[in-house]
Formats: C-alpha cells, structure tokens, sequence
C-alpha cells in the first residue's frame, strides 16, 4: 500500500481483513513523507512500513525504487491510499493491471486534486467515489466501482468531503476483494465481474 497521510483508507481496508470482509493481507505500507499519519497505523496493525522520499530524486529513479521494493516482497496488487504522487509509465507497466487508486469523485468528472471541492465549487448535485485502476493518464484507468453522494443543499465543501470518505471507507475494500477474487476481465475500458 502506498500512502502520503493520515492513512483513514488503509484504517478502513485493515478494518474489513479484521472482520473477515476482505481475503487480503498487506504486506507492506510505503510512504513518500516521513511524517505520514498512515504509518503509525501500520506499524500497529504489525505491518512492515517504508519510507521512501521521493525529494532530490528523479521520477522515473524513484518509481524503479518503489517497483523494486514492490517486487522484493512479492507485492500482488498494488494500492494507492492518499499516495499523492503521479507515477511514470515504467511503475505503471511494472504492475499491468494490479494498481488500484481511490478518488473521491464520480470519475471521469473532477480528476486531480481536490476533487471534492471542484465538485462543491462546479455546483453538481451528485458526485461520489470511484475505484480504478491506474494506467498512464491522471485518474484515467479503467472503474471497478464507484458509488454516488448526493449533494445536499445545507452542504459546505468540508461536510461533502467527510461524506465521500465515509463512502470510500466501504468501497476500497470491496473493489480490492473484486480484484483479488480473480473471474473479471475488461472489456475495453469496462471492468466485468
């Protein structure tokens, strides 16, 4: 798992491998800032974490680092929690369809940062959060799941934004059981199950 916070996601997928929603285990947590809330998370969990910062260092040198550390410990699927960096498309063919990312917004509406106040700001009356795999385009890959928050008139940006995460919290787990239970495929850009 590659991280660069808090951790709320990784809290939510450890949660659902606790109670047996989610076959899974991680291997390892990755972050590009020491200062990561999210490590903390798994070093109580018992979890191996990395601290690997991406500063002073070339895209591409620092995605084959990653990919290397990745590959040492035999890492299946790769996902990316709050991990606030674009990678190269060396990372991207390193892992062909085994990166998940979370973004909280209805894809492909509002990519990037901040999407859950581009969403607030754009003035939609439903946005959400949606699980994709990464290929080489900013929030671009091919969906897995996605689910809709409604935008409620008496909504700030703050209040959307604790809504999405609320529903982030359950998709991420279910989409990466999605994955690792095998029997999908995509029909161009469409993920079947």
């Amino acid at each position: 798992m590659l991280i660069s916070g808090r951790g709320s996601n990784l809290q939510s997928i450890l949660d659902a491998i606790g109670d047996g929603r989610l076959a899974a285990d991680v291997v390892v947590v990755i972050s590009n800032r020491a200062d990561a809330q999210g490590l903390e998370r798994a070093r109580r969990a018992g979890i191996e974490t990395l601290v690997m910062d991406h500063r002073g260092r070339a895209r591409e040198e620092y995605d084959a680092a990653l990919a290397e550390a990745l590959h040492a410990r035999r890492v299946d699927l790769v996902c990316l929690a709050g991990f606030m960096r674009v990678l190269s498309p060396a990372f991207v063919a390193a892992f062909p369809q085994r990166i998940l990312n979370i973004h909280p917004s209805l894809l492909p509406s509002f990519p990037g940062v901040d999407a859950q106040g581009q969403a607030f700001r754009h003035g939609v009356q439903v946005t959400g959060a949606t699980v994709h795999f990464v290929d080489e385009s900013l929030d671009g890959g091919p969906i897995v799941r996605q689910e809709a928050v409604r935008v409620e008139p008496d909504d700030t940006a703050a209040s959307l934004a604790a809504r999405i995460l609320e529903v982030e919290h359950r998709l991420y787990p279910a989409a990466i059981a999605d994955v690792l239970g095998g029997g999908w495929r995509l029909e161009g850009r469409r993920f079947v199950r």
